[in-house]
Order: C-alpha cells, then structure tokens, then sequence
C-alpha cells in the first residue's frame, strides 16, 4: 500500500539515523522508499531541509509528494482548523496532490515543535511492525497515511461541470433575444477557453502520471533483482498491485480526456 510516513525525531542524529534505517528496509526488501527527506523546525518556526530527496527519475516524480509535505508543514500552524476558506486554496490544493487529510498534517504539526526534527517518506509496505520497531527503537514517532490520488478523480467531475454549463448555454442561446445573444456567446467561448486550459492540464498530468508510474515499477524491478529469495514473490505481489493502480489511473485520466472532446467538438 502505497503512503506517506512521517517520523518525527528529538534531534537530528537520531533522525538521520531512522532515514538511515529506513533505507535499510529497502534494501533487504521490507518495504520500498520511492523518497525522503530529512527535515528541521527552526525556532522561528520555519522548515529546514536538512537531506533532500535524491536526485532521480523516481526522486523526481516522488520528491513532488515529500516536498508538497514539507511545504505544508511549514505553513500556518492549525491552518485546516477554523481558517477562512479564501486564504488557504493554495493549501487545499497542496492537500489533494499529496494524497493526504487536513487532519494527517494537524497531527504530525502538533509533534513537530521547535527545535525537532523529522523524516518524511514515500513508501509502500505490507506490515507496519518492521517499520515501527525501528524508529521507536531511535525514539521517533512515527506517522502514516494511505495516499488517496483524488486529484485524478477531480479532472473527470471539473470537465463534466464545464460541459454542463456549455449545454445550458447552448440551450439558452437558442431561446434568447438578439440582444442577449452575443453576452451569451461571450460566455461560451469563455467556458471553452477554460475547459481548454483544463486539456491543457490533464495531459501534462496523464504524462507525468505514466512517467512516475514507469518509474516506480522500474524502481521495484531493481529491488527485485536485489532482494533475497524470501522477499521476492512478495515484491513481485508489490509491482503487480503497482501496474493495476496505475493502469487505473490512467484509465480515469483517459476518460475524462474524452469528456473534453466531447465538450469541446464543435
């Protein structure tokens, strides 16, 4: 199951040693790090990247994920508790592309206070105990939330919307008066150029979709062909769930494209 896990140290060594540690399930095939980074809470209350995610294909595509979380946790403290909807959309958004909960990141910012600090992973694994047991072992706290992709869900609802209100413009249009027409086709061309930009967007996420689902089945392909003979089947169980997520994915992406040609035929 693929999450996002937050170990939350009293001081640096200990938490360079749990990401150390961390990497070392990966390596003998506990579980597999897609990222991490190691970060600080500075006494002003700022985030400090000690350790950024690797600078890889996979470090790339998952390193978004981490450093939305990073990005997130260095904002207001308790901003998801009685804040005003207008100024926290960036937030929100941030929120939907990590795949995580308001209340995930409220619980890890009341125990990252000044002064500590923490790792945050992208990880799959199939029991939490290995995990655990090595980061209490280094007095970490540990946090985990399955990633939910909601954001790809969001694409189909977003150009189902826009091409609801270009039918009932369309609609309108042919029952309004001359004066009022040229208003109404003013404002289909302007849901158009909106549902256009929402293409636009969708297929920059249906690639990078593919090229970081390509990575991590590379990326477990490896842990594989390294791993001992008794993690094997159960990595190979691991990638086979992978391709089907992902393969599911891009099936929804794939639909809400057509919905936009749809919308959009003249």
């Amino acid at each position: 199951m693929n999450k996002v896990a937050v170990v939350v140290f009293n001081e640096e060594k200990a938490a360079f040693e749990g990401s150390r540690a961390i990497r070392e399930l990966d390596q003998d095939g506990t579980i597999t790090v897609y990222a991490d980074t190691v970060i600080r809470k500075d006494p002003a209350g700022t985030i400090s990247v000690l350790r950024p995610p690797d600078d890889t294909p996979l470090g790339t595509f998952s390193g978004m994920l981490v450093g939305g979380m990073v990005g997130i946790l260095g904002g207001p403290v308790g901003f998801a508790i009685g804040a005003g909807a207008g100024t926290l959309a960036g937030v929100a958004v941030d929120l939907t592309r990590a795949g995580v909960g308001s209340d995930f990141i409220n619980e890890v910012s009341d125990t990252l206070s000044t002064g500590k600090v923490a790792v945050i992973a992208e990880i799959d694994e199939d029991w939490q105990t290995p995990l655990d047991s090595r980061m209490e072992a280094l007095g970490g706290r540990i946090f985990r939330r399955n990633r939910i992709d909601v954001e790809d869900a969001m694409f189909a609802k977003e150009i189902a919307a826009y091409e609801a209100e270009l039918d009932q413009l369309e609609a309108e249009l042919e029952k309004s008066s001359a004066e009022r027409k040229a208003k109404i086709q003013k404002s289909i061309q302007e849901t158009k150029h909106k549902l256009q930009s929402k293409r636009e967007e969708l297929q920059s996420r249906m690639e990078s979709v593919k090229r970081e689902g390509d990575a991590k089945i590379e990326s477990l392909q490896k842990q594989i062909a390294t791993a001992r003979d008794e993690r094997k089947e159960r990595l190979r169980e691991r990638l086979a769930q992978t391709r089907a997520e992902y393969k599911e994915r891009t099936a929804k992406l794939h639909d809400a494209w057509e919905l936009t040609k749809s919308a959009l035929a003249p």
